[in-house]
């Protein structure tokens, strides 16, 4: 048995998500176990460093597969790449010590979130892009962000409420404005169901005074998702990558 290490790109507008469905066949994980299987002749399990949500993008989630035997990895991928659709691809497939294993070996993540703020959506990022149209006080926002750096509880950040643990830590938060559109980057050990999305739209309602800087401390304390922002279109957000060491 081998192991396989997998980096991964995908545009997630038109899929249900990482994660397969038994109700239906648009998922990254059910299509790639499905297009690995053809190529290796039996079935293979694809396990992700995490689930996106349906219409999150990556460029750079990682999943590992268990092989019956060594296999050249460029050969494998490029067969692999040809039968894939056209909006999902492998970047990198390295042989890697057997007993690794995406999600349980995952130390960090990073995601970016792209904010478009101009009066009218532009014509071609707008598949990629929260449309917010509306000025920002990149100031009060990089205020609230720093509330939100370290070891919380982030259980008012999250749509999910049977999760086993709710303590993460966050290492940074970067905002950045470009011109018209602002680029929102989160490191961390990991993240909780919809939580950035959630950071995101709490960021944006800070920038837009509806919120004050310091109601980032109140809402950790509280942990009531009905304090924190909206939930931030999933069409922004993208995985960047994933850390292992």
């Amino acid at each position: 048995m081998r192991t396989y290490k997998m980096t991964i790109i995908y545009d997630g507008t038109r899929y249900q998500g990482w994660q397969r469905q038994k109700n239906t066949d648009q998922t990254i994980q059910g299509i790639l176990e499905a297009s690995i299987g053809k190529i290796a002749g039996y079935p293979v399990e694809v396990n992700g460093s995490g689930r996106t949500d349906g219409g999150v993008h990556a460029k750079g989630q990682t999943a590992s597969i268990t092989l019956s035997g060594r296999v050249d990895e460029t050969t494998f991928r490029e067969e692999l790449n040809k039968i894939l659709p056209e909006d999902i691809r492998v970047k990198e497939m390295l042989l890697v010590k057997n007993g690794f294993h995406a999600r349980q070996n995952a130390k960090g993540k990073r995601y970016e979130y792209f904010i478009d703020t101009r009066e009218k959506p532009d014509v071609f990022a707008r598949k990629y892009c929260c449309h917010y149209p509306y000025g920002l006080n990149i100031a009060a926002m990089e205020e609230a962000a720093g509330y939100l750096i370290g070891k919380h509880d982030f259980s008012g950040f999250t749509d999910k409420k049977d999760e086993k643990s709710t303590i993460r830590t966050i290492y940074d938060i970067i905002i950045e404005k470009q011109d018209s559109r602002i680029r929102i980057e989160y490191y961390g050990t990991g993240f909780l169901y919809h939580m950035v999305r959630i950071l995101t739209g709490t960021l944006l309602e800070v920038g837009t005074g509806e919120k004050k800087p310091d109601e980032a401390i109140s809402i950790l304390e509280a942990g009531k998702r009905e304090y924190a922002g909206f939930l931030a279109p999933a069409r922004g957000l993208f995985l960047k990558e994933v850390y292992y060491t």
